[in-house]
């Protein structure tokens, strides 16, 4: 039986899509049906098809309480909408149903876990939220929520952990046939740490232990927590709130942070060895991995961020997208990157330029005019479009003194444009998109330090409308950002402020 809710959001989201077109949105990146759209839930393959929930508000492109939206590929690109999976319709979750993640059950069934919200106003107006983790059972479209829940209450939280912040449930079957799941939680120094819970059968649980503790080395809460094993090491994945910067690694604000250690499963613990961001850019947050059928461990995560929000216009029918789903490996110690490979299927009209001579240009910053050759060294004939994948390899002339800035202008026209520069001699990559047309005062800018490798620098760039992700020097360091340029400015702009060579491959992306 379907609740009132849950139908409202679903007629809600059937009306509403009506109005949207399709090059309103993404091509391949997953927007929401219609409304708002955060946090990745219960990424998960299951029945033979990828699905993919999302934190979602149908009736306005704001944030409201949270539902839990729907969508199924076979690809991780060609996205099909599925009506809403979740609404708010408990009295332990009336306030929001929050992230979580999914499992399938030995019988074929699917288990959706999340954090239940409820909040309640005592005298003179003060609020009081909890958080608990709830469950709900299903066949792939409707789901059914447990009758015990919460099936973890603010009663089994150690002792000094807030009961208002405990949320974003990871599930995870182990070898033996039973479940882990991670839970964040705030502990008596206001940081933040994940606690772990046992059950033999998804549905009767106990807490464990604490699994890891930030102990405010990275900034606050930890949100959205993902544990994996991953080429021989194990991996912690969360998204910590209030960060300070560390030089060019972190940044302020809302971050992305990677723990690669080692861990001990007969005492279930997890030494850190080595930290590292996740993305680089502005726009990325909140991400949670599977593992494919084949054996690939896979990322993706919500392609915005709390601290540029404000971007958005009240008149958009939709807000937030998820980034393109990422292949993950361990190099050397290190977290890499790719665009899933599945994406290189509709690449089409390849247009390809090597070693091309890209003359200095002192003015680099502000000639936006298309010139009649390449030897002007500004645009290359066939290389513009906004739903692209491009790779550029930038290097030096033999013998010529190395440039001290170059340029890519992507999504530009003479008066719009989002850059890509690169500074060696500061070993310094920044992504801007202060001219991309937003009229709005919020993060435009990030940089990230990158060596050049054998005397070059190598980017590939994925475009999508209204969004671009950057992986650089093979997929070692990300960096994305949402565009909001309309898509007519579709120009494509090297520059350089001496001589460079470049080589540049694109391919149109048709899905």
């Amino acid at each position: 039986m379907i609740s009132t809710a849950l139908q409202e959001a679903r007629d809600t989201e059937e009306m509403r899509e009506k109005s949207i077109s399709e090059e309103q949105r993404p091509l391949f990146h997953l927007s929401p049906r219609v409304g708002w759209m955060n946090d990745p839930n219960g990424f998960s393959f299951y029945q033979g098809q990828y699905h993919l929930f999302y934190q979602y508000y149908p009736y306005n492109s704001y944030w409201g309480p949270m539902h839990w939206g729907h969508a199924v590929s076979p690809d991780f690109l060609r996205w099909t909408y599925l009506p809403a999976a979740l609404a708010p319709d408990e009295k332990y979750d009336k306030a929001g149903v929050f992230s979580g993640s999914a499992v399938e059950l030995p019988d074929g069934r699917q288990l959706l876990v999340y954090t239940g919200v409820a909040e309640t106003y005592e005298e003179k107006g003060k609020k009081t939220v909890r958080q608990t983790q709830c469950l709900a059972v299903g066949d792939g479209l409707d789901y059914v929520k447990y009758e015990g829940n919460p099936v973890i209450s603010s009663e089994m939280i150690p002792e000094g952990g807030s009961l208002e912040d405990f949320r974003d449930p990871k599930i995870r079957k182990i070898e033996d046939g039973t479940y882990r799941m991670l839970v964040a939680n705030r502990p008596a120094d206001g940081s933040g740490q994940l606690l772990l819970y046992r059950s033999n059968d998804a549905f009767h649980w106990e807490f464990h232990k604490v699994f890891a503790q930030n102990f405010n080395r990275f900034g606050k809460m930890w949100e959205c927590p993902d544990f994996f094993e991953l080429d021989g090491k194990s991996v912690l994945l969360v998204s910590p709130q209030d960060m300070l910067p560390e030089g060019f690694e972190y940044h302020n604000g809302n971050g992305t942070l990677c723990l690669i250690g080692d861990y001990d499963p007969c005492a279930e613990t997890f030494t850190e060895e080595t930290n590292q961001a996740v993305d680089y850019g502005i726009d990325f947050y909140a991400m949670q991995t599977i593992l494919s059928p084949d054996g690939r461990r896979i990322m993706i995560g919500w392609m915005q961020n709390w601290d540029t929000i404000g971007v958005r216009e009240p008149r958009d029918p939709w807000f937030g997208q998820m980034s393109l789903p990422r292949e993950l490996r361990i190099i050397d110690g290190k977290l890499y990157q790719y665009p899933i490979r599945e994406l290189e299927k509709y690449r089409r009209n390849k247009v390809e330029y090597s070693q091309a001579l890209l003359k200095g240009n002192r003015a680099l910053d502000t000639v936006f005019v298309k010139p009649e050759t390449v030897t002007d060294g500004l645009a290359l004939p066939g290389i513009s479009g906004r739903c692209l994948d491009m790779e550029v390899v930038v290097s030096c002339p033999e013998g010529a003194k190395l440039f001290n800035k170059f340029t890519i202008s992507l999504a530009a026209d003479k008066e719009f444009h989002t850059k890509i520069s690169y500074r060696p001699y500061e070993s310094i990559v920044k992504i801007d998109r202060k001219f991309a047309g937003s009229r709005r005062a919020v993060i435009h800018q990030r940089r990230a330090q990158v060596q050049m490798q054998d005397g070059q620098i190598r980017f590939r760039i994925i475009l999508d409308r209204y969004s671009m992700e950057v992986f650089i020097n093979g997929g070692s360091k990300v960096m994305t950002a949402t565009i909001g340029t309309e898509l007519s400015s579709d120009g494509i702009f090297f520059a350089c402020d001496r001589d460079a060579v470049i080589s540049v491959t694109k391919y149109e992306l048709v899905m």
